[in-house]
């Protein structure tokens, strides 16, 4: 017996994971923005993610002790899947963070914030154009709307410094992040985890590498331990829950909705660093708090078709996987094993998750 609804809770948990994805990643804007003074970019950057590997690799370590010999909720990462992930962790991991590190140097915190909605447009245009992922009119304007207000801010430092080398800077990050984002998709059904760990040790150690090749001077222990707790937060656990969110909702949908991360950034900014942004900022905010609007009230549903395919992650039995196993099954669910989807046609409301790569 097949059972739809637990597609759509699947659409709300990635709702939900994206959601937290973007707070986290918010709120460690101000928070870097406090450390730059105190450690060069490249350092931080280290230090960042660093703090997101080893946080994460304690993590994932306690777990496996804690299952020895029970079941997985999530497939691990397969030979095929580390070519993915090593561009996206040299676009996101090393080159990102340090583009946005310098452009916090000379850009408030508060703008920087709401500057890294640029972020959600290009993972769309890379989805759509690149990948080719299904978006509407809706979509495209609400796109539009995030373009012009990033638009507004760079133009308003510009006015005040000249030419806005800081907010160039940040949307190269952003431009960074949106490859990272549509590779990383690619990987999307092995263990998040996994995959947030991996790209937190080696992000951190080529960064970290680089800064003791120049000669960088080295911040106390209490800055480093700031910087590695932020980073977990910010870098680490909001890795993870994009990765899960990539899984429900596919790239485009799942960047539209972390675009709500720079507006709890700049909540924060406001509150701890005391800015007082003027009417360009809240102009700013109001056109990209439309776009976001547009993206998040936007509803798919149309009759397509899955083709058959063979792959591997924590699944349900609902309308997409009624498979047969062969091995000895106890009823727990999720549950995580290689299956096989045969080919299906239906009608329901979707998102281009791992299941609905479909043309239209």
């Amino acid at each position: 017996m097949s059972r739809p609804s637990s597609h759509d809770k699947g659409l709300h948990q990635g709702v939900i994971f994206a959601l937290l994805a973007a707070a986290l990643f918010g709120a460690s804007t101000p928070f870097a923005k406090s450390l730059v003074g105190q450690v060069a970019p490249v350092a931080l950057a280290g230090m960042l993610y660093m703090g997101s590997g080893l946080g994460l690799l304690g993590f994932y370590l306690v777990r496996s002790f804690l299952r020895r010999g029970g079941s997985t909720d999530d497939a691990g990462l397969t030979g095929r899947d580390w070519p993915w992930l090593g561009g996206a962790t040299m676009a996101g991991g090393v080159a990102g963070p340090v583009l946005l590190l310098i452009g916090l140097t000379t850009t408030p915190a508060s703008s920087a914030a709401l500057l890294l909605n640029i972020e959600g447009v290009l993972t769309s245009m890379l989805a759509w154009f690149v990948f080719k992922e299904n978006f509407d009119r809706r979509i495209f304007i609400g796109m539009l709307l995030i373009v012009a207000a990033g638009v507004l801010l760079s133009w308003q430092q510009s006015a005040a410094t000249g030419l806005p080398w800081g907010a160039l800077a940040i949307v190269g990050a952003c431009l960074c992040w949106a490859i990272d984002n549509n590779l990383t998709r690619k990987v999307s059904a092995s263990d998040a985890v996994q995959i947030a760990c991996m790209k937190g040790l080696v992000a951190g150690s080529v960064n970290l590498g680089i800064a003791a090749a120049v000669g960088t001077t080295w911040p106390t222990w209490t800055t480093v331990l700031a910087a590695g707790v932020t980073g977990l937060c910010g870098y680490g656990l909001s890795l993870v829950m994009f990765v899960l969110a990539l899984r429900h909702l596919g790239t485009a949908r799942t960047g539209a909705y972390f675009s709500a991360a720079p507006f709890v950034g700049a909540a924060i900014s406001l509150a701890m660093l005391g800015e007082r942004p003027d009417a360009a900022f809240w102009v700013a905010a109001t056109l990209m708090g439309a776009g976001i609007w547009l993206h998040l009230t936007e509803s798919h549903e149309h009759e397509h078709q899955h083709e058959a395919m063979d792959h591997n992650h924590a699944h349900h039995h609902d309308a997409h996987h009624q498979h047969q196993h062969d091995f000895e099954w106890d009823g727990t669910e999720p549950h995580t094993h290689p299956h096989h989807h045969e080919r299906l046609r239906h009608a329901h409301k979707h998102y281009p998750d791992i299941h609905h790569q479909h043309e239209h």
